[in-house]
């Protein structure tokens, strides 16, 4: 693997050595072409959008330790150091919260991060609101919404990333493949973070599914050097945020296949035997509502 000779070695191994992640192959850059290549703007190494799933399988406690993971990750020196390290040394970021079809809004808009006051004023700003909760699951429509953020900006990234944090699978709006891939025919590269935080054996979320981290993988992620890192605990969510976003700012992530690992191991394979039914949120929830329709009845 080879890193960028400004960024620090010590860095990169503390934050892998942090845990395992899934990698997918990446896809190519589809109809990116000349227009890419002609925009202008404030050039930097990265234009991120942090995508945030605020749905009601959630409660308000566990929304406000989402927002106060990204604000703790904006402020530690791993992060900064990846931010400032780069080529640019520069970053953009636009923080997003989303539910169902319809429930999607913008609480950071598009921010410049170039040092560390910029980044701890980035994490001041997260603070500032308070989570407002919908209902239903519309990955897609997250994916819809973020993809256009990029289009006149006002920076020009050597990267474009969405990133997409959930604890389930899409349940309403478009298929989440056609709004995957409608992203990374764009040139965007869709990470995830599979929030696998209920007991799905118990019965207490409908919309949680035991493989997450498979469908995200199979379903969701997409573009170069495309990866996802499950969170299975609420503890776990503060390290896997920060060691998510060094990874995407200072575009450390290995351009791997699936059913490749890193030479350290610390990047593992997390795929079932049987494909990943990518509308298994669609089928749940249909489910759900004749269920519902029988007892009227």
């Amino acid at each position: 693997m080879r890193l960028r000779p400004l960024l620090s070695a010590a860095l990169f191994s503390a934050i892998l050595a942090s845990g395992p992640a899934v990698a997918q192959a990446p896809r190519g850059l589809g109809d990116l072409g000349a227009a890419r290549a002609a925009e202008t703007g404030d050039p930097v190494d990265v234009e991120l959008v942090l995508a945030v799933d605020v749905s009601w399988s959630m409660d308000l406690s566990e929304q406000a330790i989402q927002r106060e993971g990204y604000a703790a990750a904006f402020r530690s020196e791993e992060v900064q150091r990846a931010i400032t390290e780069g080529n640019h040394g520069r970053v953009a970021v636009t923080y997003i919260e989303w539910a169902g079809a319809f429930s999607q809004s913008v609480v950071v808009p598009w921010t410049l991060i170039d040092s560390k006051e910029s980044a701890e004023s980035f994490a001041y700003s997260l603070g500032k609101t308070t989570p407002i909760r919908a209902r239903r699951t519309s990955i897609a429509s997250a994916i819809d919404f973020s993809a256009p953020l990029f289009d006149n900006n006002g920076y020009a990234g050597q990267r474009r990333v969405i990133d997409i944090s959930g604890d389930g699978p899409n349940n309403q709006g478009p298929l989440v493949t056609q709004s995957r891939d409608d992203a990374t025919r764009r040139g965007i590269t869709i990470n995830g973070l599979p929030l696998m935080t209920t007991d799905t054996a118990m019965g207490s979320n409908w919309g949680s599914i035991s493989n997450l981290d498979e469908y995200y993988a199979d379903c969701v992620i997409g573009g170069p050097g495309a990866f996802s890192i499950p969170v299975t605990s609420w503890d776990q969510f503060p390290l896997a945020v920060r060691r998510k976003l060094v990874l995407e700012l200072a575009g450390l992530w290995p351009n791997m296949r699936r059913d490749e690992g890193a030479r350290d191991g610390t990047v593992i394979r997390i795929q079932s035997e049987e494909p990943t039914d990518c509308t298994v949120g669609e089928s749940m929830w249909q489910d759900r509502q004749r269920f519902w329709m029988d007892g009227v009845q």
